[in-house]
């Protein structure tokens, strides 16, 4: 079942730089991504039901720079909707960070739990949207590093049980899914990947555009 916003309804999205895409530099609290896309769409589609939106989604976060403020960026906004995508990070902060290393699937599942307990608890409805990687073949710059293919293909082996992760804690907590992966994976198939995103994470425009079509199919 989809998720109903009612008129006054407080909605948070949270995250890593996917999510934040600039709200942090820039004067647009929503950023400049899929929820500032959202939130115009919505506002088009039900000028009757005005929605409060809020974006906390930080570049670089991983499951446990969430949970370190977890309590003042998202539960004492009191939201009635929750929107979280995080995990990339997860995946690859020790390919590009000397002080990062490799996060087990168990750890990323037992943070990402904790942060889902309380807002379960509150009785806000949540959408989860899986963490995506798209295969582009250029060598791309994070950091000081460069990612090649070769290193990709070890942030796929590491995330494909992340991402069944965010499925399996989807089904316990009765939150819809949204599953990103797969999404990028068909539409990558007749246009090739660079075209969703450029460095095979963060999303191009359109990218974004799909994020928000295949998110706003969520909710009623």
């Amino acid at each position: 079942m989809t998720i109903t916003l009612r008129p006054g309804s407080t909605v948070m999205f949270t995250g890593d730089s996917i999510t934040d895409c600039g709200r942090l530099e820039s004067e647009q609290p929503l950023g400049h991504g899929y929820p500032l896309r959202i939130a115009g769409e919505w506002g088009l589609r039900h000028p009757d039901r005005a929605v409060t939106w809020l974006n906390s989604g930080i570049a670089g976060d991983k499951v446990t720079d969430l949970e370190a403020r977890w309590q003042a960026d998202v539960l004492d906004a009191r939201p009635d909707v929750v929107s979280v995508l995080v995990g990339i990070n997860d995946v690859g902060w020790h390919s590009y960070d000397p002080d990062g290393h490799v996060i087990p699937a168990e750890d990323y599942a037992a943070g990402y739990d904790r942060l889902l307990a309380p807002l379960a608890e509150s009785g806000a409805d949540l959408i989860l949207v899986e963490p995506f990687l798209l295969p582009i073949r250029a060598r791309v710059e994070v950091g000081d590093v460069h990612i090649g293919v070769a290193d990709r293909r070890k942030w796929r082996a590491d995330l494909d049980p992340k991402i069944q992760v965010v499925r399996e804690l989807a089904l316990r907590y009765g939150a819809q899914l949204l599953a990103a992966d797969g999404l990028f994976a068909g539409l990558a198939a007749t246009t090739g990947p660079e075209y969703w995103a450029a460095d095979g994470v963060h999303p191009t425009p359109a990218g974004h555009a799909a994020l928000a079509a295949a998110w706003l199919r969520l909710v009623a």
